[in-house]
């Protein structure tokens, strides 16, 4: 690991380099040049101080993890920008709705909708998209259930099919069309 006195003048494309030979005081200083700008985007697009420092957190970890697959140092802002993006929409896309109520104030104005008909039709497409799933072929479904089932990111995707993210993304967009078309000739039926 090499290491290297941080200088003011050192530009991005220096310190991405010498990050991506693995000096760590390198990459602290892209952190602290670009922190505030991963915060604001994080901010920006999740709403939450707190959500937004935790991305913040976890795109730089995942900057340091990957920033040897950086091919053009200049294009760091860039690229981590797209991490960033990414990452927040994942982020936002597993965040629980947030409730500005107390419980009991819900319970007390809203209607109940679970009537023994709204819960038979629910069990119904329950088995509906099951017999949907089963009738897809295995990638298809192993991609449907690692995404929607299990709530797996992208990336954790990514990582698990052994694919870039671009292509699980098409496999996902691929196999939504292939399920609806199975359901669709289910209820055909």
């Amino acid at each position: 690991m090499a290491t290297c006195i941080i200088d003011e003048e050192l530009t991005i494309e220096d310190l991405v380099r010498a990050a991506q030979t693995g000096d760590r005081d390198a990459f602290g200083e892209l952190f602290e040049r670009y922190e505030h700008y991963v915060f604001a985007i994080g901010l920006r697009r999740l709403g939450n101080h707190n959500e937004a420092q935790e991305l913040s957190q976890d795109v730089f970890i995942q900057a340091m993890q990957k920033i040897s697959q950086l091919r053009e140092p200049g294009a760091f802002g860039g690229w981590l920008r797209s991490i960033t993006h990414r990452m927040a929409i994942n982020r936002g896309m597993r965040r629980p709705p947030s409730a500005s109520l107390a419980p009991e104030t819900m319970e007390a104005v809203c209607v109940d909708h679970n009537t023994p008909l709204a819960s038979a039709l629910a069990d119904e497409r329950k088995s509906e998209v099951r017999a949907g799933l089963r009738r897809l072929g295995n990638l298809d479904r192993d991609t449907l259930v690692a995404f929607y089932v299990k709530g797996q990111s992208l990336i954790e995707m990514s990582i698990d099919f052994e694919a870039p993210v671009g292509t699980i993304k098409r496999r996902l967009h691929v196999a939504r069309k292939r399920l609806a078309k199975t359901l669709e000739n289910l209820l055909a039926v």
